[in-house]
Parts: structure tokens; C-alpha cells; sequence
């Protein structure tokens, strides 16, 4: 939803006020029994320990902070969760009406476009801020706590910036105009954006060149190396430095992408000092890496 957004007007509650001290006390009864919308401490401020639904993109306007999961927000006022931060939104109803949000949790949160917890969604990771994708942005109607079914995954193609925000532009296997056969899994936000290791370990290769840049990461525990390609690693990286999972590496670029700026992110077995050859080759030296990304708490998009 888009454009002004404005507060329903409600006659009867502005009769009841109207009516004076009494009245004034019958109206806060009637919002107080309306439901769990008027929990306690929800006070429109995103305080740790809470889940905040942002009116506003870029975690603007108007703030609604939950404590726990809502199957359904409520479409209508004055019984639905609403906007009680100081800000535009505030007053409006939370469902159909979420731009981006903060999990400020110690666990993951799923937002989902179907009352009950079903639909599609989006799975917001402990301590992220996120923008609502297209699908979910403006079309929210409940987040369950615990990533939701019980599932603690967070989609990979988030998972590799801060504050998530990636989408996967070509999937394992998956050329369509390019010859070969792609090893990895391409990602991309946007050039300059932060990139974050998925998985901890020790670099066995950094390459800053233009024609293909690497950075290898092998997880001895693991025995799987990931490689990431195309972007401008970070000055302070070297071989035998000890990396650890969500630890910025690199920024996003596109050297030996021909001009497109994305990460390639590669999964491969064993100790690995570089990727696997795919433009041209049509040999999968790699095996399909969904299984391993599950593995490590992501969903594989």
C-alpha cells in the first residue's frame, strides 16, 4: 500500500469522550477489552527483546513493537494492533501497512502475508533490520517468534549483508544464456554493499584482481571450503586469518562479473584455495550446496 495513509474517524468513541470524565473512563474499557492490541508495554518503542514493524521504509515513521508472535494483526480499528510510536502512521493499523522492521530478539522472526502463519513470507534474523520485500511490504498479516513452524533459518540471500536486502540472481546450476555449468550461487544487493561470511573458518586465498577477485574461507570441522568471487575484499584480510560467521569481508563489486555486481558464493569440499571453473565447463565438480546451506540455519533464496 502506498500514497496518504489516514486514521478511520470512530462517532462513537468521540461521543463517549464527549461525554466527560465517565465517559472518557468507558472509552478506555472498550479499547482495553478490544484485545491483546493494548498489551502491556507495547509503547511504540523498539526496545531490546522486542519485534518493531516500521510504517515508513528505512525504519521510519511511526514504531509498533511486539514481545511475542501475532497470527493476525487485525485489519480494522479499534480492536487491530496498531502504529504507537510518535511519527507518520501512528494510529494506523499494523497490518497491510509494514515497510521494514527490526528484530531486536534473540531469535529469528517470520513475517507472513496470510493470517495463521501461512503464505509467503520473509524471516527476519536476530538483531537485523530489515526492509519488507515485494510480496510481504505492505501486504503483512502476522509474525510468528522462532522463525516460524518451528525453524530458526534465515534466507541465504540475506543472510550475506547486514540488514539483509539480497536476492539471488542465478541459482546453483542454474545459467540459462551463459555456456557451462554455475558452480555457486550468485547474490547481489547492490554495488558497495557489505558482504558477511556465511560460514566461519581460515582464509586460505585472497585475490584483489579485477579479472576474478576470491576470497576462500576452509572450515576444518566442516571440511568445506566457501568461496566467494567478484568483490573488493577487505584490506585487513589474509591467508591464515581466522574468520568468524557474520564478520565483514569484502564489499560488493563486480571484478570479473562483466560489469554486473553481484557475490558468488560457492560451496566446495575439502580444503579449496579456489572456485571451481564453470563459464564453458559443463562439468559439475561441485555437489548441489542446498543441503549444506540448511545445514548451517539458511533457507536456500
Amino acid at each position: 500500500m502506498s500514497g496518504i495513509h489516514t486514521t478511520p474517524s470512530h462517532p462513537r468513541l468521540r461521543r463517549l469522550a464527549a461525554a466527560g470524565a465517565v465517559g472518557v473512563t468507558l472509552v478506555t474499557s472498550l479499547l482495553t477489552a478490544a484485545g491483546s492490541a493494548q498489551a502491556a508495554g507495547r509503547d511504540g518503542v523498539c526496545d531490546s527483546g522486542e519485534f518493531c514493524y516500521y510504517f515508513n521504509s528505512g525504519y521510519a515513521g511511526s514504531v509498533s513493537d511486539f514481545t511475542g508472535s501475532i497470527s493476525d494483526l487485525g485489519g480494522e480499528q479499534p480492536s487491530c494492533y496498531e502504529y504507537r510510536g510518535a511519527g507518520a502512521g501512528k494510529g494506523e493499523c499494523v497490518k497491510n501497512n509494514a515497510a521494514s522492521v527490526w528484530n531486536r530478539t534473540t531469535g529469528n522472526v517470520t513475517v507472513y502475508f496470510n493470517s495463521g502463519y501461512a503464505g509467503a513470507s520473509q524471516t527476519i534474523a536476530a538483531g537485523q533490520k530489515a526492509q519488507l520485500k515485494a510480496g510481504i511490504y505492505n501486504e503483512n498479516a502476522g509474525h510468528q517468534f522462532g522463525g516460524g513452524g518451528g525453524t530458526t533459518k534465515v534466507d541465504l540471500s540475506d543472510a550475506l549483508y547486514p540488514g539483509g536486502g539480497g536476492r539471488i540472481t542465478c541459482g546453483y546450476d542454474g545459467y540459462i544464456n551463459t555456456p557451462g555449468k554455475h558452480e555457486g550461487i550468485d547474490i547481489a544487493k547492490g554495488s558497495g554493499s557489505t558482504v558477511k561470511a556465511l560460514v566461519s573458518g581460515t582464509i586460505t586465498r585472497v585475490d584483489r584482481s579485477a579479472s576474478l577477485s576470491t576470497i576462500a574461507i576452509y572450515n576444518s570441522s566442516l571440511n568445506k571450503t566457501i568461496v566467494y568471487l567478484h568483490t573488493s575484499p577487505y584490506a585487513s584480510l589474509s591467508a591464515g586469518q581466522s574468520i568468524s560467521k557474520g564478520q565483514a569481508i569484502a564489499t560488493e563489486s563486480d571484478k570479473g562479473a562483466g560489469g554486473s555486481p553481484h557475490t558468488h558464493v560457492e560451496m566446495r569440499i575439502g580444503r579449496q584455495l579456489y572456485a571451481a571453473k564453470s563459464v564453458n565447463d559443463y562439468t559439475l565438480e561441485n555437489p548441489n550446496p542446498s543441503s549444506f546451506w540448511m545445514s548451517q540455519g539458511y533457507n536456500v533464496r
